[in-house]
């Protein structure tokens, strides 16, 4: 440590008149990152912030920054007309605006369907893969599955499979739920010739269900994943009396290397090798039922990076596919699995797991052509040529909504607070002048390391007792003035978010998985701020800190003065598997959901279905607690206006409220907002404050009904 610049009794005049940064003495502020003056900050632009968050890059066709500086929605991909797209920014002012301005009064944090988008994604997934057949040449067709582990969601599928009936496009489920739902929509909804394919570990009760699927007219085909499964086929078969279409999952030895391509390769979680495809061929042989198999099902991995490992894949389980046809198997259709990934970070690479060096078209081109070239080699006819494309048809289709409802503030002293530092112990006070001192003279290396002293020893004195808390909180902002001044980074605040991570955002947590993320409105503005997101829960993980990009945090707006409009941010192509994933740490339940399809009204968009998340009630439920019982327990410790408060807390999301006047965002339009609702969703917890749950059930019911209504049922564009 340099000896001592200023003796701790010699008085140093004050730095601070108005104790902030701008005051600390000039030869600091003109230190190396202030050495020279800087020029006014250049304008801004709508076009600087896509460019900024590269969503041109991830978001293309769909997503876009409109001159109003809000991300907006091509429906339709670039078929999408002018006149056509949608101001995310006013469909949240249109869901979470308060009723009496026209809003549906939905609590946040929102889910913003586009079933426009999903049929998009069906259609072009379908045209890719017609394109490829017919420039190749092949002498078969493409017929798809949805795997509905991906999302789950009721209208989500029935979408798919109603977007899908003209393409013959079909399901894949892997439990007895899924092949439950798969069946009832595909019975109500799908075309005749559609595939269920029905993959996962199996017992007698999954492939008697998927027998039953036989008898009702459903092109059912049932994949084993292990050679014992054969003879719970085969026992099933004979007791229902229904002949079974069977498939073999292979086991490849290509995989690839990423995250995604673990359950792949030889040691894969699921399939079958070499010598146990053999022997399900001799046995079905045998048994004189080897005209059944006709599928081969394979999985490399999801976010497949390269259209050359790919081709590799699938080149390798055509081989297969080729000498079961040769061994006399009744071969129909080579199913390539998953895999097909989409490019999360907009960088079109295949360096990690957040982008794909390949587009669909390509992706396409690479399947059809791998399998025809085997089997012309081989002689053998072209199959049809099925895929389990789940992430590349939901991801695009979901828009998460979340506000940002507080931030941490630099540090700052105020005139009172910065005298503190002249209180100080003998030794910090010394430290403190010395600070000052070497400012003064430009001498930056000493004045680091005297305001590292200084820090050090007042929480070495504040453990001790020595030091009050006001002194510390002193130190702490002088400290953080000091390195800005010597021109320190600032660290990145802490925006603090109104949601779960683990509930909404499970891959960011589990996994690693980066998904876009950026403000949704004042995109016109400069974003000033570099900050990471934390959320609700208590847990120190419920956080965002890894952004696409490379970023460790992501440059932010300052927050809006209190009693003006919120600060939204969206989370992009999240529509795969994070839903079902979700659980519900901290009983943080899901979000609330609108349906928004593309319309003729003047704002291009009719909200078709709305429904608030689950209620503390429902989450509650969901752990085995009886909200009812809790009620009645607590209604006789208190009056009758506090119970009313009680059965409205039952009622309420679990996630924060603030005032929806505040909140509503001043997109222009707000108060003209108009909506057909009779209702609002988040008006489950408005109830008059003597209605009390006369009848316990009864009342639970009423809370449950309202909080899931559904509005409005008819669309009306707006």
């Amino acid at each position: 440590m340099p000896a001592l610049a200023v003796d701790a009794a010699t008085p140093v005049a004050h730095a601070f008149a108005s104790c902030d940064a701008a005051r600390f003495p000039a030869p600091l502020m003109a230190g190396p990152a202030a050495a020279a003056d800087k020029p006014e900050a250049a304008a801004w632009s709508a076009d600087l912030s896509a460019a900024l968050y590269n969503v041109d890059g991830w978001g293309a066709p769909y997503f876009f920054v409109n001159d109003d500086g809000d991300v907006a929605v091509r429906p339709h991909g670039a078929a999408t007309l002018p006149g056509q797209e949608i101001d995310l920014a006013k469909v949240v002012a249109k869901a979470a605006g308060p009723r009496e301005a026209g809003g549906l009064g939905l609590p946040m944090p929102l889910l913003v369907r586009f079933p426009d988008v999903l049929r998009h994604r069906v259609e072009t997934l379908n045209a890719a893969f017609d394109y490829a057949v017919r420039s190749t040449g092949y002498g078969s067709r493409y017929q798809g599955v949805y795997p509905v582990k991906c999302n789950q969601d009721r209208y989500v599928v029935e979408d798919i499979v109603e977007f899908g009936e003209p393409f013959r496009f079909g399901l894949e489920a892997g439990s007895k739920p899924e092949l439950l739902l798969a069946m009832s929509c595909l019975v109500a909804r799908g075309n005749p010739d559609a595939l269920l394919v029905c993959n996962g570990y199996k017992d007698d009760g999954y492939v008697s269900l998927a027998l039953m699927a036989r008898t009702m007219g459903l092109n059912t085909v049932i994949v084993l994943e292990q050679e014992e499964e054969l003879d719970i086929v085969v026992e099933a078969s004979r007791r229902l009396g229904v002949r079974p279409v069977v498939g073999m999952r292979a086991k490849l030895r290509t995989k690839h290397a990423g995250h995604f391509g673990s359950t792949s390769g030889e040691k894969g979680k699921f399939g079958l090798n070499a010598a146990q495809i053999l022997s399900v061929v001799t046995k079905l042989k045998a048994m004189g039922m080897l005209d059944c198999l006709q599928l081969l099902h394979f999985h490399i991995g999801s976010q497949i990076p390269t259209t050359a490992l790919l081709s590799d894949g699938v080149g390798e389980a055509a081989q297969i596919y080729c000498e079961l046809a040769r061994l006399g198997a009744g071969m129909r259709v080579i199913d390539v699995g998953g895999g097909l990934g989409i490019d999360y970070d907009g960088t079109h690479s295949a360096q990690t797991d957040m982008s794909v060096a390949y587009s669909l078209e390509e992706y396409a081109v690479a399947v059809v052509a791998a399998v025809g070239r085997v089997c012309d080699r081989k002689g053998v006819p072209h199959p049809i040529v099925c895929s389990e494309s789940g992430r590349a048809l939901v991801s695009h289709h979901s828009v998460l909504v979340f506000e940002a409802f507080s931030a941490t503030a630099p540090g700052q002293l105020d005139a009172a607070t910065a005298y503190l530092l002249d209180e100080l112990a003998d030794d910090c006070r010394a430290d403190y002048r010395n600070v000052m001192a070497a400012a003064v003279r430009g001498d930056y290396d000493t004045c680091g390391l005297y305001a590292d002293q200084l820090k050090r020893r007042s929480a070495e004195q504040f453990k001790e007792g020595v030091l009050g808390l006001e002194h510390l909180a002193a130190v702490d902002a002088f400290c953080e003035i000091v390195a800005r001044g010597m021109g320190a980074p600032e660290p990145p605040r802490t925006y603090h978010i109104n949601l779960s991570v683990f509930t909404s955002l499970p891959d960011m947590w589990a996994i690693g998985q980066q998904f876009p993320i950026i403000p949704i409105q004042r995109l016109q503005e400069r974003p000033a701020v570099d900050g990471v997101l934390s959320d609700l829960t208590c847990d120190s993980d419920g956080k965002v800190c890894e952004f696409i990009g490379g970023r460790h945090s992501l440059p932010l707006h300052e927050l809006p003065t209190h009693a003006t409009r919120g600060y939204y941010l969206g989370m992009f192509l999240g529509g795969a598997y994070q839903e079902a994933l979700g659980g519900l740490h901290n009983l943080f339940g899901g979000p609330s959901v609108v349906r928004v399809s593309q319309s003729d009204g003047p704002h291009c968009f009719a909200v078709t279905r709305a429904a608030a998340g689950p209620s503390c009630a429902d989450v509650l439920r969901a752990m085995q607690h009886e909200p009812e019982v809790m009620f009645q327990v607590l209604k006789q410790r208190t009056d009758d206006a506090t119970a009313a408060s009680l059965a409205r807390a039952f009622g309420a999301m679990p996630y924060l409220v603030f005032d929806p006047e505040a909140a509503v965002m001043s997109s222009g339009e707000s108060s003209g907002m108009s909506s057909d609702s009779e209702g609002s969703a988040a008006g489950a917890a408005e109830e008059d404050d003597d209605d009390e749950w006369e009848g316990v059930h009864a009342r639970a019911h009423r809370l449950t009904t309202k909080q899931q209504q559904k509005l409005p049922c008819t669309p009306r564009p707006w």
